[in-house]
């Protein structure tokens, strides 16, 4: 019996392409649909969460939003790998750096990502799972920025559950202890962990490409309308990658 529709995704398995580009946000789903993809179609909007398909230099390619959180990312990636017959799922948001090296707008392909979640206490390990890319799709990523010519770097990333600390508050927690950047940590964002555990279980591939937002040593951000519409370079690198991987 077919898992499909499911009730977070109003769509059949033809519906979508073997890589999907995922960003959090809905509305930059809506962007590169509209300004990168050909044909773009609409082929889900449950809850808001809108996904589209079409081609990309002629490559079948699909981008849909995870929403926020490392529980939204793990429903929709958990979906598309197992009952959309999605291959690559590539994840492009936006990280709060906290190492002096990265600069606001660089972009961070994450290597691994730590956590401070338990979403990997389902799989009843008898240890700790590491939550790694896959390397097939960072070497494509990679190549594909030398040759854009993208400001990036690889690199860990931390995936935290909590967006306010409640003892310290957002940025002087890691401000103050700065305890994750010491272990070699390039940036804070909340959804890379659940995607590569998810994508691990499932035999799949996935690659988390961040953009630097705002610095959480330099206090420099970006807007909320910055975030939406104009980290065109990550857009275009997540699109070059889903050409190289056909």
């Amino acid at each position: 019996m077919a898992n499909y529709p499911t009730p977070h995704i109003n769509a059949s398995p033809e519906d979508f392409a073997k890589t999907v580009l995922m960003p959090g946000d809905p509305l930059r789903s809506k962007f590169i649909a509209e300004n990168f993809i050909s044909g773009a179609k609409l082929v889900n909007n449950v809850r808001g969460i809108q996904g589209y398909t079409g081609t990309y230099k002629g490559v079948p390619v699909s981008v849909m939003a995870s929403g926020m959180g490392m529980p939204s990312m793990g429903i929709y990636a958990y979906e598309l790998f197992n009952f959309f017959g999605v291959e690559n799922i590539l994840r492009i948001g936006s990280a709060g750096a906290m190492n002096e090296k990265v600069k606001i707008r660089d972009v961070i392909l994450g290597i691994g990502a730590s956590t401070n979640s338990n979403f990997a206490h389902q799989y009843n390990l008898p240890g700790t799972l590491s939550a790694v890319c896959s390397y097939d799709i960072l070497k494509v990523c990679a190549d594909k920025a030398e040759k854009l010519g993208i400001r990036y770097h690889v690199g860990s990333l931390l995936s935290s559950d909590t967006f306010y600390s409640d003892d310290l508050g957002v940025n002087e927690e890691f401000l103050q202890k700065n305890v994750w950047s010491k272990m070699g940590v390039l940036a804070v964002e909340m959804e890379a962990a659940a995607l590569y555990y998810t994508a691990l279980r499932a035999s799949k591939r996935a690659l988390a490409i961040c953009t630097v937002s705002d610095h959480l040593i330099t206090g420099e951000a970006t807007s909320a309308g910055e975030r939406q519409t104009s980290f065109t370079q990550m857009m275009e690198l997540a699109l070059e990658t889903a050409v190289g991987l056909a």
